[in-house]
């Protein structure tokens, strides 16, 4: 009887301890009791009842990053490309993703591929080329909300690569080589302009400069011929002022001396005696010079007593 109640303690800890259940971080569990879903297990300890209960699926709850294989797709101007995307989705709901599709990533896969086509045929080759960004935020709307029922939710979606066909390819390096090209002409032709430019401008500068050092110069000359002038006016104004000055004084000596007429009217004859002794063409005789003669002869009768 111990024996018995012994096996069928140990059988009883044996299905306890071979029914726990440890759900680590960023995992769920969904469990199904007699076949029917009966409820979804978060991190932690768990413990399922034997024979009833079993684990229908182990969900991550973590990130995914998808990398699908390129795509062939047409643009509305008839192109075919390729087109490699990427999408980055996460399980929101691990019941929904258990029992919402069949295989959630190839019905991913296959979302993608279909939206792929119809956002590029609407666009044409050049847009397609230049709007990733439209293309990224066009396909994350549309798979999010498809994959609502799901239980997934579509983070972001991204275009890896574009890849035209070859023919496409070679008519575009022949358009940026030209583009290029034209760009080098323009940027050269801008270039000697500018040069040109600078050119006329430095002469047109030292015009300017050789002309307003000219007219400083004769500004400069000017202002020493006018000191000139002025200093030799300034000379002969002094010496004009001397010479009244040495006449002033001669008067006042002669008159300091008491003078008579007999002697001023001498001094005369003398002074006219040496202009006649010149090399002058011309005398001018003075109206008195009868009186300037009588004078002389009685001076020099005077000479004679």
């Amino acid at each position: 009887m111990v024996i018995l109640i012994g096996a069928i303690v140990f059988v009883v800890m044996l299905l306890i301890i071979t029914n726990i259940r440890i759900v680590p971080q960023s995992y769920a569990c969904i469990i199904e009791r007699l076949g029917t879903y009966a409820a979804t297990w978060q991190t932690g300890l768990r413990i399922k009842v034997p024979f009833i209960d079993r684990i229908a699926n182990r969900v991550s709850l973590k990130e995914k990053v998808l990398d699908f294989p390129p795509q062939p797709v047409i643009t509305k101007d008839n192109v075919t490309m390729k087109i490699d995307t990427v999408v980055y989705m996460q399980i929101t709901d691990p019941k929904l993703y258990t029992y919402g599709v069949e295989n959630p990533m190839t019905a991913i896969e296959t979302l993608t591929a279909t939206t792929l086509r119809n956002i590029i045929g609407e666009l044409e080759l050049d847009a397609t080329l230049t709007s990733r960004d439209v293309i990224n935020t066009k396909m994350r709307s549309i798979l999010d909300e498809a994959t609502d029922p799901w239980g997934i939710k579509v983070n972001r979606v991204e275009v890896k690569n574009i890849m035209p066909p070859e023919a496409i390819r070679e008519a575009m390096e022949k358009q940026m080589r030209a583009e290029r090209e034209r760009r080098e002409k323009i940027l050269v032709a801008e270039g000697q302009k500018q040069s040109e430019i600078l050119v006329a401008e430095g002469k047109k500068q030292a015009r300017i400069l050789e002309a307003e050092a000219q007219k400083q110069a004769a500004i400069l000359q000017a202002e020493a011929e006018k000191e000139a002038q002025i200093r030799k006016a300034e000379g002969e104004a002094e010496a004009i002022r001397n010479v009244q000055q040495a006449t002033a004084d001669g008067l006042k000596m002669i008159k300091a001396a008491a003078v008579d007429d007999s002697v001023i009217k001498l001094r005369s004859l003398e002074a006219f005696e040496k202009a006649a002794d010149g090399q002058a063409t011309k005398l001018i005789v003075p109206a008195d010079f009868q009186n300037l003669a009588g004078i002389v002869t009685s001076l020099a009768d005077i000479a004679k007593k």
